[in-house]
Parts: C-alpha cells; structure tokens; sequence
C-alpha cells in the first residue's frame, strides 16, 4: 500500500500537458502561444548552430517541421550525449518539453532527469536515442 502511494504521488508530481504529437499539435501550439507541452516529433535539420555555453551547455540546431513550421532544438549536453554526427539534411526524432516564441519556438528537456522530477526526453539520430 505504501508503494502504491508512492508511485501515486510521483505521477502527481509529474503531471504536465503531455501531446504524443504530430506537425498539427506543435503548430497548434505555436499559434495560441503555449508552453510547456510534452511533446514527440520529428523534422529535418536545416541548420546546425553554436553550442550555447550559458550555464548548462546545450546543443543547439533548427529542424523544419512537416507544416514547413521551424523548431530550434536545446539539447543538454552536460545531461545527455551530444550527436557528432549530425548534419544538414539529417531526419531527427524528438520527445521533449515545446516553449513558445516569435520564431517557431524551442524544444528542450530532451533528456533524463537525473532528479525524477521531469519527464525524460530524448532525441534519435540515424537509430541511435540520445537521452
């Protein structure tokens, strides 16, 4: 009984929107300003940028969408493998937390929490999760 409540208030604590998406949710999403969703997809890598080394490093590069939509994805790399061999033109699968802004918005939490507090996230590249 005492494990059964456990595991009933972890799933409390984690309740967040979650969106087992496709184009239409983040697009959805980006139009009404929202924030916050758990979301999974997929988009091909148009362009590769800096790593952000600001506090937590991350990997930083923007996929497009299905619905032409642009997604720039934050990828920690102090938390998660970063992908070497990513490239312009890749095909990368996504499952992270969506943030809106003018630009198509941001995927981050695209890996493990090690604190259990957040959902896990992960990204796939060419049959490999990085997470």
């Amino acid at each position: 009984m005492k494990l059964l409540f456990s595991i009933l208030i972890c799933c409390i604590s984690l309740s967040i929107n979650v969106a087992y998406a496709n184009d239409a949710v983040l697009q959805q999403s980006y139009e009404s300003r929202q924030s916050d969703i758990q979301v999974q997809g997929d988009g091909q890598v148009i362009r590769i940028l800096p790593d952000d080394n600001d506090g937590s490093r991350h990997q930083r590069f923007i996929l497009r969408l299905g619905s032409s939509q642009t997604l720039l994805v934050a990828h920690n790399i102090d938390l998660a493998p970063r992908i070497n061999s990513l490239a312009v033109g890749d095909t990368v699968e996504f499952f992270g937390e969506y943030e809106w802004n003018s630009q198509g918005g941001v995927m981050h939490w695209t890996h493990h929490d090690p604190n259990g507090r957040h959902v896990d996230g992960w990204l796939k590249h060419q049959g490999r999760t990085y997470q």
